[in-house]
């Protein structure tokens, strides 16, 4: 590798030849093109909200800008339940227009927007009442196919107990007199959220992250642009827009009061925690949906793993470390345990992540009661909001946000198309899959890792393979987290826009929530990894190491306690990996 000064980047690869790249290169770019151009969008907020509206109007022609206080998806869209889903229960309340979007959204993901990153997963639902059980959910389950369930994957298939059992050996055998099976998909959310921003980028988006939103430039009485703060070095300017939109979930009133306008709606935020236990601690074929007093709890998947959630509970405190108590663990570990044959125990617990849903307030006090719909108002002139709604329907809100905003854009925009734009990556995924075996022996690794590469890159599987033609060990697996490559690590901060060791460790990749160290024991090899790509020095590295060390450390010393209250009062002494953010001022 070519010397350089300390403190410098390396380059790893012509910018200009890498579509939607997030890199070093790029950051001092995008910074001064917002400084410098007049958009006719910004969009406030990284999550797949904010990414999927600056892709709609990214590719409808217009001029947009994405600016995120933290990283992509730091957020709810990185701690969802990880599934692209119709919303099965949504039948019961009979919000059918809701589940047919949904089941629209899901199939389109599936077959042409993601389907490297989206996949099928089949899900046993059991039953406890004989007679009016087996028909009754049967009935919502030929609805849930009918409305574009079972396009693409299998419609519902009825067991018998045995048969059940035989799918579910975990189960106990009084848990259930007999089974449904049914599909719906999943994804790692966090991968598919910076998907959609590169994509976005790739599309002429400026997409920048640690750019907080300080104030509101305005004209008279309408909102003209944003001015933003870059996290990383405490610099602030102006960015000239014709409109704006917030696009920032649970924090939607916080950016309505810096504004200074009068909200159309409220946001409440639910926590909702999962736990992660190995995989080999429920013996399944599938995943499972069991029915609670208040909500449903699921039982999904995840590689060698399994994610067990949620819970609904109201969240009044810091709106960017949820906090899991002991509590909130407890409750899922009681309920899924009623059905299990071996009890999962807090020792079975490799990972623990709590997020919040952007709810609409309604008259219920009951969260899960709150609507799932979601909605988009013009605020003030220039200044549009978009909260509430599902991750799957990500697409539909950021739609209906950019139509919101034509109003303050001159000229007639085009309609959305992002129901014909596949994700970076998506495109020649399938020919790829049939490939694998090829591409391993000519990368010199096993099948099984170009699978695993496929599956989280699709086509751009080559710009990371890349990275290790000239340096194979990057081809070795990171010593603490054998499921990752060491290239990932350095694709994630060449490439995904990754500028801090949390970025990497908990949405990169998930070596935070899939391993019982969190991350700790591969924390210095990934921060050695990142240096190299963003020129950190001894120091810088050092940090980065504590930081993300007292972090894990917080959130385990929070999920031993028994209230928010208490577990927030722990969770918030971590320090912040980017340290000049600060609080909005209202």
């Amino acid at each position: 590798m070519a010397s350089r000064k300390p403190g410098q980047p390396v380059r790893t690869a012509d910018p200009a030849t890498v579509a939607g790249r997030l890199g070093p290169s790029e950051r001092e770019d995008t910074w001064r093109r917002l400084g410098e151009e007049t958009f006719d969008l910004v969009v406030i907020g990284g999550g797949v909200v904010g990414a999927g509206t600056a892709l709609d109007a990214a590719t409808r022609g217009l001029r947009v800008a994405l600016v995120e206080a933290r990283d992509l998806a730091s957020g709810t869209s990185s701690r969802s339940s990880k599934l692209f889903h119709g919303g099965l229960r949504y039948l019961e309340q009979l919000e059918f227009g809701l589940v047919r979007e949904a089941l629209r959204e899901r199939e389109l993901m599936l077959t042409r927007i993601a389907p490297h990153l989206v996949k099928p997963v089949p899900f046993l639902y059991p039953l406890t009442h004989r007679v009016w059980e087996r028909p009754y959910t049967a009935a919502g389950l030929f609805l849930y196919d009918t409305m574009g369930g079972a396009r693409s994957v299998p419609g519902q298939k009825h067991l018998t107990r045995a048969g059940a059992l035989r799918m579910v050996p975990a189960l106990k055998r009084d848990a259930l007199i007999g089974g449904i099976r049914y599909f719906d998909a999943h994804s790692d959310d966090a991968r598919h959220t910076m998907t959609v921003a590169r994509t976005a980028a790739h599309y002429g988006a400026v997409v920048r992250t640690s750019t907080q939103v300080v104030g509101m430039v305005r004209e008279a009485d309408r909102v003209s642009g944003v001015r933003v703060r870059d996290v990383e070095d405490g610099r602030e300017i102006e960015v000239q827009a014709n409109a704006v939109i917030n696009a920032t979930g649970v924090w939607t009133d916080e950016l309505q009061r810096l504004s200074g306008s009068r909200g159309r709606f409220r946001v409440r935020a639910s926590k909702g925690v999962h736990i992660v236990v190995p995989r080999d601690r429920i013996v399944s074929e599938s995943g499972l949906i069991l029915r609670t007093e208040k909500s449903v709890l699921f039982v999904i998947p995840w590689g060698s793993h399994w994610i067990v959630g949620t819970t609904d509970t109201d969240w009044n405190l810091d709106l960017a470390h949820p906090a899991a108590t002991k509590a909130d663990i407890d409750y899922i570990l009681d309920h899924v345990n009623t059905v299990l044959a071996t009890p999962l125990t807090h020792d079975d617990i490799e990972g623990v992540y709590a997020g919040l849903r952007p709810l609409l307030a309604g008259e219920s006090e009951e969260t899960s009661k709150l609507s799932r719909e979601h909605a988009v108002a013009r605020v003030a002139p220039g200044f549009v909001a978009i909260a509430g709604g599902k991750y799957t329907t990500y697409r539909v809100m950021a739609a209906d946000a950019v139509d919101a905003a034509a109003v303050d854009l001159p000229g007639r925009i085009q309609p959305s198309i992002t129901d014909k734009v596949p994700l970076l990556g998506a495109d020649g995924y399938h020919a790829l899959v049939n490939q694998a075996d090829q591409l391993a022996a000519k990368a010199g690794v096993h099948p099984y890792r170009v699978r695993h590469l496929l599956n989280r890159y699709g086509s751009m599987v080559h710009q990371v393979l890349a990275l290790a033609e000239n340096r194979p060990e990057l081809l070795k697996p990171v010593a603490a987290a054998p499921d990752y490559l060491q290239v990932e690590v350095v694709y994630a901060t060449s490439h995904e826009g990754a500028l801090h060791l949390e970025d990497v460790l908990a949405r990169r990749t998930r070596i935070s929530i899939e391993y019982a160290h969190r991350g700790v024991d591969a924390a210095e090899q990934v921060a050695s990894l990142m240096a190299e790509v963003l020129g950190w020095d001894d120091a810088t590295r050092k940090r980065e190491v504590e930081v993300y060390a007292a972090r894990v450390q917080a959130e385990r010393d929070s999920q031993m306690q028994p209230s928010d209250e208490a577990a927030d009062a722990l969770r918030s002494k971590a320090p912040e990996a980017r340290a000049e953010i600060v609080e909005p001022v209202s």
